[in-house]
Formats: C-alpha cells, sequence, structure tokens
C-alpha cells in the first residue's frame, strides 16, 4: 500500500511528464469547440531560407519581411507544421547591396541546403543572385517588384510583388481620368528606380503621355531639390516619382517647401508607414498604385482578398503592436505559397517548383495569383487599387 507522501510525488511526476510531453508537441484546435489536442512534430526539419534588408537603407522593407517570416514559422509549427515537420526558416540580412545577397544566398542553399528561398527585399539584389539559383536549381520567389526578374520566365525564379509594368498602367489609367497629358519623372537610381523608369518610358508616351524630363537621384540623397526645381521649370502637370523610403518622402517634403502645386504620384515602393513618417504633412494628397492591404477596412467584404488580409494585419498588429504593410506581405505570400507547396509535395525542390507553376487561384495579400510557365508572378495590374495619403493615412482614390 502506497503512503500518502509516495502518492501525491507520484501525481506530482506525473504532472510535470505530461507537460513536458505537451510543450513539445504543436496544438491542433479540436472540432466542435473541444480542447486542443497536442499534434507533435516529427520528423526532420523542413528549411527554408529568406533574405532580406533588414539593415541599410532599404530596411523599410526587409524588416517587416523578417517580422512576417519570424511570426509564420511560430504560426506553421504551433498548427502541426508541414504534414507533422516542423518549418525552420533561416533568415540572412542582405543589407539591401547585391554582393551581401549573394554570399547569403550561397550560405543557405550549399551550407544549410534549403528547400526553397524567399526574398530578396530588392530588385537589384535579385537580378543579382537570379543566375545563381537557376544553376543551383532551387526555387526563389523574391519580394521585390522588377519585371526584369520574371521577364523573360526563368525556370527557378518567382515573385509575388506586383511588377512595376502593372504598376505603371495603374498609373496611366489614373493619369487619363484626371486629363493628365504631361509629366515629370523622378526615380531613383537603383535597380527598382531604373526598371520603373524603363517601364515609364515605354508606356507612358505609347498612351498619349508625354514625359517631358527624366531626372535621377541617388537613395542615400538627403534632397532633391535640384532635381525638383528644374521639374518646376517646365510644363508637367504631375511628377510621377519611382523609388522606396526615405527618397520619395524627401521629394514630397521638398516639394512642398518649393511650393510645387502639381500632384505627386509615386510608385507602390512606398506603401509603407516609413514614408508617411518621414514625410509628415507632406505625404497628403500623394497618390499611388498599392495592393489592397493598405485599405483593408475600405475593401468589401466579399473581395476575395477580405479574409487573408485580415487575418495578416490582424496577427502582425497583436504580434509587433505595429500595423502591417506592403512588404511584409510579400514575405507572407512568399512563405505561405512554399509551405502549401511542401504540403502537398514534400521536401523536393523540383516538385515545390513545379507546383508553385501550375498554381491557380493563391489569394494572398498582394493578389489573387494565378501562375503557369510563362507567367512566373501570376498577378495583373487588377491587384493595385489607386490610394491617396489623406490626413496621414491611405484612402481609397477611386
Amino acid at each position: 500500500m502506497r503512503s500518502r507522501t509516495g502518492t501525491c510525488l507520484l501525481a506530482v511526476l506525473t504532472v510535470l511528464l505530461v507537460g513536458l510531453l505537451l510543450g513539445g508537441c504543436a496544438k491542433e484546435p479540436a472540432p466542435g469547440g473541444e480542447p486542443a489536442k497536442p499534434v507533435e512534430l516529427s520528423g526532420e526539419p523542413y528549411v527554408i531560407g529568406a533574405i532580406f534588408a533588414i539593415t541599410g537603407d532599404a530596411s523599410s522593407l526587409g524588416i517587416p519581411e523578417r517580422n512576417t517570416a519570424e511570426m509564420l514559422e511560430k504560426m506553421i509549427n504551433d498548427s502541426g507544421g508541414i504534414n507533422g515537420h516542423p518549418l525552420d526558416i533561416k533568415i540572412e540580412d542582405t543589407k539591401g547591396e547585391p554582393a551581401e545577397t549573394l554570399t547569403a544566398a550561397k550560405r543557405l542553399v550549399e551550407g544549410e541546403n534549403v528547400l526553397a528561398l524567399v526574398g530578396p527585399s530588392r530588385t537589384g539584389s535579385t537580378l543579382a543572385i537570379v543566375d545563381y539559383m537557376e544553376k543551383s536549381e532551387v526555387p526563389l520567389i523574391s519580394c521585390a517588384a522588377g519585371i526584369q526578374i520574371v521577364e523573360p520566365a526563368r525556370k527557378w525564379v518567382f515573385k509575388t510583388p506586383q511588377s512595376d509594368r502593372m504598376a505603371i498602367e495603374k498609373i496611366v489609367e489614373y493619369l487619363k481620368t484626371k486629363n493628365i497629358t504631361r509629366v515629370a519623372s523622378l526615380s531613383d537610381n537603383t535597380g527598382f528606380g531604373k526598371s520603373g523608369r524603363a517601364e515609364i518610358e515605354k508606356l507612358m508616351p505609347a498612351a498619349g503621355i508625354k514625359v517631358v524630363t527624366y531626372e535621377e537621384y541617388g537613395p542615400k540623397d538627403t534632397t532633391m531639390e535640384t532635381q525638383i526645381t528644374k521639374i518646376k521649370g517646365t510644363d508637367a502637370q504631375a511628377v510621377v516619382c519611382w523609388g522606396t523610403p526615405p527618397g520619395p518622402a524627401i521629394v514630397a517634403k521638398n516639394m512642398k517647401q518649393l511650393a510645387m502645386d502639381i500632384p505627386l504620384i509615386c510608385s507602390h515602393g512606398v506603401a509603407n508607414a516609413t514614408f508617411l513618417n518621414i514625410a509628415g504633412d507632406a505625404a497628403n494628397g500623394v497618390v499611388l498604385p498599392a495592393g489592397r492591404l493598405l485599405v483593408r477596412d475600405q475593401i468589401p467584404a466579399d473581395n476575395p482578398q477580405a479574409s487573408i488580409l485580415n487575418e495578416y494585419a490582424d496577427k502582425y498588429q497583436a504580434q509587433f503592436d505595429k500595423s502591417a504593410d506592403t512588404f511584409g506581405g510579400h514575405a507572407w505570400d512568399a512563405i505561405q505559397l512554399v509551405a502549401a507547396a511542401m504540403r502537398e509535395v514534400g521536401p523536393d525542390r523540383a516538385a515545390i517548383r513545379n507546383w508553385i507553376e501550375q498554381k491557380q487561384d493563391f489569394v494572398g495579400t498582394g493578389g489573387v495569383f494565378n501562375f503557369s510557365a510563362e507567367e512566373h508572378n501570376g498577378l495583373t495590374k487588377d491587384a493595385f487599387v489607386m490610394v491617396v495619403v489623406a490626413d496621414g493615412t491611405w484612402k481609397l482614390a477611386e
């Protein structure tokens, strides 16, 4: 017969053992509102890489992407992983630099044997590694916008952001509704800015819109007064600025300081809180094409993206006490795409690539993706809405 002390000790040990077992398991929601039951993660982790501009002048893109990757890793593992396997996302900082990006990609592909790579944040950084990824035969899902990333289509390279070409097509539509026929182009000299300028040169004149001058600036420049003064001396009816913060925010402030009373239309590269914070009151009135995430509260509930937009934004706000933005959304879409592929085909690089290329009606924060052998972005200009900054926040301009 056990003593009372022995019985109590056994009960305590049992509770501790159960706690340890449950602590090593993910929780799977049970049907009918019953208590969640543990789902044990077993087997080798499914490892993917993530390369973002966490530091450097493009950190306003990379930080929300990094945060999103960390959040998704936990979410997926807490929900049972990938078919019971834990998801392990190895994150590297590219500093927004092409050479750093290539080094990070090699470290993850060759050192960590990742199944796929998500990122980088920038067009130029992505273009620096596409040949390496093709040679390595590892799927790359970029979080950068330049059309050159996927045109022509490369076998192993995809991307989730809406392309700059689509953004300019959307801007052309907007300019026509405002009867604007003359614009000035002002772009940064990064890969993103150069890609946007090339599309402006092709699409705007073809649409009957004259570009009266093309001006450039460096992403680390602290003033664009010289370029804006030159633009002020033209007959431009609007300025189209192509870049990512801080540059376009400085442009907005300089235009206000120089009493430029024509509209400033920016690229989707400013679709985050950093632009609003730097530009301050000068941001009011700025128009841009953006994904629906920025204005999710103004999107009809029956829109196919509505539930995804709300899920991502609510979870990001809850975890980081910050609003979700477009760039973190690109990482969400890319990682969810790879995770969905792995659930279907397992840890096989070629099979993951094939699954993504054939995927239709994949709903993400950036739009509804329809991939094919010729289309490795999977979006059209309808993934954009026109947005205007009013009273320091984003509003639908349509």
